[in-house]
């Protein structure tokens, strides 16, 4: 064992024996301490007072009280006043229970510590007392039990370490899980309030001069309206353990690609989209990034450049899926800031996949790059 592990605090350690095991526990240390008390003793009451101190101070350490070692310490000076100096009394024996409730109830230092004054004990008992070589087996004893009590602690000890580490690990994909589904609402909200607003803008314009085209405008709001709904209700139904129709709802793919540039051309925006390679091959995780990212770098445009043209690539070359956002505008204020949610949210999604994205000034005014290996890995 490398190096120890943190102590129990005195509520756990009270925990290793609880119950009807505690209670079957403090039966058997009495038992046997009255089995001593009773055999080869020549004062009944020197007896009879060591056996209520034993067993008393017992079951105080059974009951959790602390310090462990100095109730461990009674018990062990009422045994040694019922052995009366005689190896062969079986009292001895409770000092083996003693060791082992030591190690369990307390640190590894208190176990320790009482094995040490355990051994000195059945070594003067043997040294300067009756040299009866029984007093090896109570030593051979004692040491047997500490070793085996260590190695249950060290076992319980891994356990909840272990358990500690599981509910870690729980709570961290759960945090992982909120975040993925926060920037799933991030985007599905952000692009279709954009979408919608260019069309009630367009809306507006028209209303006085094309009512009809006015009322188109409008009608596609509100259609964008309710697939964000739809989709909001899918997110939100994957926190819903007793919710698994919404969970199997398909997410859109680089497939939906040319669908969504021709959502911000319909509301009057300047895009265009250019594919080059087969993205129907496209794994389903790298389809689904380079769709959110895609949507994110044109909601973005949308907003923060309102009428400059954008010129959306996507290409399938090598192992590798290259998309890029390019906005015919000069970055101004706006886009000059720091980063802000959507070039995080983009960022993530494409190093979920093993994947890099760059967003800031470049090509013909701000650019959004981004690169996906096909065989990447997930978060």
């Amino acid at each position: 064992m490398s190096g120890d592990l943190e102590p129990a605090g005195p509520a756990e350690s009270a925990e290793y024996l609880a119950g009807r095991a505690r209670w079957a526990a403090s039966v058997v240390f009495a038992a046997v301490t009255a089995a001593g008390a009773v055999r080869l003793n020549p004062s009944a009451a020197a007896a009879a007072a060591g056996a209520v101190v034993a067993v008393g101070a017992a079951a105080l350490l059974l009951l959790g009280w602390r310090p462990v070692l100095l109730y461990a310490g009674l018990a062990t000076a009422g045994i040694a006043v019922i052995g009366n100096g005689m190896s062969s009394n079986i009292g001895w024996f409770t000092v083996c229970l003693l060791a082992g409730w030591c190690v369990l109830a307390g640190t590894r230092r208190e176990g320790l510590a009482y094995w040490a004054g355990a051994m000195l004990l059945f070594a003067s008992e043997w040294l300067w007392g009756q040299p009866d070589p029984g007093w090896g087996a109570w030593l051979a004893g004692t040491t047997l039990t500490v070793a085996f009590s260590l190695l249950i602690r060290h076992d319980r000890d891994l356990l909840r370490r272990l358990r500690l580490a599981q509910a870690g690990l729980a709570e961290q994909a759960r945090a992982q899980e909120r975040n993925r589904i926060a920037r799933e609402l991030h985007d599905v909200i952000g692009h279709t309030l954009t979408v919608s607003l260019l069309h009630v803008q367009s809306a507006r314009l028209a209303v006085e001069h094309d009512p009809a085209e006015a009322g188109n405008a409008l009608a596609e709001a509100e259609r964008l309206g309710r697939e964000c709904l739809a989709e909001v209700r899918t997110a939100v139904g994957m926190l819903r353990e007793d919710d698994t129709a919404d969970r199997i709802a398909p997410l859109p793919g680089a497939g939906a690609l040319p669908a969504l540039v021709e959502q911000f051309r319909s509301a009057g925006a300047d895009m265009t989209l250019t594919v080059e390679g087969d993205i129907a091959g496209l794994p389903a995780t790298t389809g689904l990034a380079v769709y959110r990212i895609a949507q994110e770098a044109l909601t973005n445009a949308a907003k923060h450049a309102p009428g400059a043209p954008t010129e959306v690539g996507l290409r399938v070359w090598a192992g590798e899926v290259t998309l890029t956002a390019d906005s015919r505008t000069v970055p101004g204020k706006a886009t000059s800031a720091a980063p802000g949610l959507g070039v995080v949210s983009m960022r993530e999604r494409a190093e979920s996949v093993g994947g890099s994205c760059e967003a800031g000034p470049g090509g013909r005014g701000w650019l959004v790059r981004a690169r996906l290996p096909l065989t990447g890995g997930t978060s």
